[in-house]
């Protein structure tokens, strides 16, 4: 009896040890889905001043078209007159559209999809110890490998698996951090390190320590 005790004991150690190692890895973020399922990472795109949009208004073709947004973030379009646009996601601004429509259509079905994402001044950065540093245009399924091929790697002395990621919260407006293994990503090919990218995301690389 006192020889069951001592491994039930073992085992309720292992348990706390293992959820306190889950918890501690909360600021690890996580793979970037397969190309088959990426096209869900579009849907989050935040839409961002000279963005192209296209509407359509189902059965109102006369309302439906391309539309740039405006410097100051909005869009003028048919029946509907400087609309707050920058800051959405596509489907954000078509309810927002759907609402103002509604007024004028009977239960209007609205669609907004990002045809240029290249006009906006969304970007992510990455300093530190890379080839060249430099702000990136961000585009839809944006990934940390896409990133780092951009700034030609890491540079001689990187410290690339002790990098971080910044991050605004898009709910709170607090920002967060998340640590990168790129050293995995880049040098071992790891999966589990290539991590999706948003908008706005700030990637810092520390040189080794010596």
């Amino acid at each position: 009896m006192p020889y069951k005790r001592k491994n039930i004991a073992f085992l309720a150690l292992g348990c706390a040890s293992l959820l306190l190692s889950s918890c501690g890895s909360g600021r690890n973020l996580p793979p970037a889905p397969s190309i088959a399922n990426s096209s869900l990472a579009s849907d989050e795109y935040i839409i961002g001043p000279l963005n192209e949009l296209e509407i359509f208004v189902w059965r109102n073709p006369e309302l439906s078209g391309k539309f740039r947004v405006r410097p100051d973030g909005r869009i003028t379009t048919p029946l509907i007159s400087d609309l707050p646009a920058a800051g959405k996601t596509a489907e954000m601004l078509a309810q927002d559209i759907k609402i103002q429509l509604s007024e004028y259509i009977n239960d209007p079905i609205v669609q907004v999809i990002v045809t240029d994402f290249d006009g906006g001044p969304q970007q992510v950065r990455v300093i530190g110890a890379t080839e060249k540093p430099a702000a990136i245009p961000f585009r839809a399924n944006m990934t940390l490998l896409d990133a780092m091929i951009a700034v030609g790697g890491l540079s001689e002395f990187a410290s690339g698996n002790k990098a971080t990621l910044i991050r605004v919260n898009r709910a709170t407006g607090r920002k967060q951090e998340f640590a990168l293994r790129i050293n995995d990503l880049l040098r071992r090919g790891s999966n589990q390190a290539n991590i999706p990218l948003q908008p706005g995301d700030v990637i810092i690389i520390p040189t080794s320590s010596f």
